[in-house]
């Protein structure tokens, strides 16, 4: 099963304010994420605290934790999609 990803306008906007270097990360990290997503590979990030199922208003979102970067996504699985919502700076991110 191939997932992709999708950008919330709000998402772009933030990739595109942060410094070329970190977005350049963000951009590489989620492509390898993307490319290695599986039920199994989930478990394993969720058990080292890489991904994290969100509670209170983000109930059904996931965080994804990248350096001090924080990547806000909902996985839509009838259209096999990453819904990237926020991409912020972790006091930011919330």
């Amino acid at each position: 099963m191939q997932y992709r990803l999708e950008f919330h306008p709000a998402a772009k906007k933030e990739l595109t304010k942060l410094d070329k270097q970190t977005s350049l990360f963000i951009i590489k990290s989620l492509g390898q994420f993307i490319s290695s997503y599986s039920d199994a590979y989930e478990a394993d990030m969720i058990s080292s605290s890489k991904i994290k199922s969100l509670k209170g208003e983000w109930k059904g979102f996931y965080r994804l934790r990248m350096r001090n970067y924080r990547v806000i996504y909902e996985k839509i699985d009838q259209k096999l999609v990453i819904y990237i919502v926020r991409i912020a700076h972790r006091r930011e991110v919330y």
